[in-house]
């Protein structure tokens, strides 16, 4: 695929949104559905609301619906029919591709070969909903940042609107220095949302909560300014709106900044209700991967579970190692599975576990939403403090406890102590 594939003319859109992940893809699909929704609303009652700009879309109406409202190849999503191009959705208001020129869609590409088969899998629904998609290889060598950089700086210092999934993203950080944008949008980027919120609240710097407490790095200091001067941008004033769309639960608003709810409308119209199991499956993390858990105390703790509720299935986190994996799948015989979607739409498409369970993460706020209307129960168990490395940054026991504590609609089950 070129570096621009998916562009559809030399035409600026009005809106750019930049991704590095499927989570963050599928929830700029939630928010662009949801602003379609809530545009259709208003039309009908004669009333505007929010900033001036153009409708979303990519230029061209609706798509092929490959995969239908079910996920699948030859779905119910037909041409024509519910859910499929040219007609309404479940909602009975229009597909959000069918609005017109405006947004398009920046993939910053990572490296990790499974993160980039989700985002291409990801890029294909988005075509399919109508949008255009510009892939970008942001890392594909030394010289790559400055040809990114360079391509997009045109299309950056036209757009009106830019929407990000990853506010602590350098990359990120370092593009919001260039766009002339007044209206910036802050989608999901799973449990980080919570802390960019705090942190932009409290006016510190941008951070993730995993990184080791203790003074910044060489690094940190060199990018410092551009951080900064990000955070400047993402703080409401000056004609700036700022928005952030989430599906977590959000306490500390920073003040004029606009909060709206992703209920996941989007997954439940296209994909589902899914066919559900009698058993249960179990979510993996990349607790280990990023330092946070002991890799021997997360293979009893999983062990264990899969022993007490009969979990037969582990879905893999996209950034798992192979050896990890491999070591679970010898040593407590769970199959393992390596979702080629986000999980809400593997879990939506089914088949599911009628019970799911789940260390703190992203899923036991985001899967409770996508699969409501199933009998489908989210349980999400707590990380013993025991099982986190030497390494862990000091806020990571509190902030792991925080987002169970918040999990408002997945069962609360005992820890496990491994041993």
């Amino acid at each position: 695929m070129s570096p621009h594939a998916g562009s559809t003319g030399p035409q600026s859109p009005a809106t750019l949104a930049f991704v590095e992940s499927p989570v963050q893809l599928l929830n700029v699909l939630e928010w662009a559905h949801a602003h379609a929704l809530k545009a259709a609303a208003l039309r009908s009652t004669g009333e505007t609301s929010g900033p001036p700009g153009p409708e979303l879309g990519a230029g061209r109406p609706g798509g092929t619906g490959r995969f239908g409202r079910s996920g699948r190849p030859g779905g119910s999503g037909r041409p024509g029919g519910p859910g499929g191009p040219g007609g309404p959705d479940r909602t009975g208001a229009a597909r959000p591709g069918e609005a017109g020129t405006g947004l398009t869609l920046v993939v910053l590409s990572p490296t990790d070969p499974m993160t980039r088969g989700q985002l291409r899998r990801m890029a294909e629904l988005a075509r399919d909903e109508g949008y255009d998609v510009r892939w970008e290889e942001a890392r594909g060598g030394t010289t790559a940042p400055f040809h990114t950089v360079g391509g997009l700086a045109p299309l950056l210092r036209r757009a009106r609107r830019i929407v990000m999934g990853d506010p602590f993203s350098r990359y990120v950080q370092l593009l919001l220095t260039i766009t002339r944008a007044r209206d910036l949008v802050v989608v999901d980027d799973g449990t980080a949302t919570m802390e960019f919120v705090s942190q932009l609240a409290r006016g510190e710097r941008l951070v993730r909560w995993h990184r080791r407490g203790g003074r910044p790095g060489a690094r940190d200091l060199v990018f410092a300014p551009v951080s900064a001067r990000a955070r400047r941008r993402l703080t409401p004033g000056a004609g700036r709106r700022v928005e952030i769309f989430s599906s977590m639960p959000i306490d500390e608003t920073p003040e004029g900044v606009d909060v709206s709810a992703n209920d996941f409308a989007w997954t439940r119209a296209r994909f589902g209700p899914p066919r559900i199991t009698k058993g249960a499956d179990l979510v993996g993390t990349s607790l280990v991967e990023t330092g946070v858990v002991d890799p021997d105390r997360y293979l009893e703790a999983v062990k264990g579970l899969a022993g007490t509720y009969g979990a037969t299935r582990y879905f893999a986190h996209r950034r798992e190692s192979p050896e990890k994996l491999h070591r679970l799948a010898v040593e407590t015989g769970l199959e393992i599975v390596r979702p080629d979607l986000p999980l809400e739409l593997i879990a939506r498409r089914g088949p599911i576990g009628r019970t799911i369970l789940s260390f703190p993460s992203t899923v036991v706020h985001t899967l409770p939403l996508a699969l409501a209307g199933t009998d489908v129960k989210v349980a999400v168990f707590d990380i013993d403090p025991a099982w986190l490395t030497e390494n862990a940054s000091p806020r990571a026991q509190g902030f792991l406890s925080g987002v169970t504590d918040t999990a408002r609609d997945a069962h609360r089950l005992s820890a496990i102590t491994a041993t």
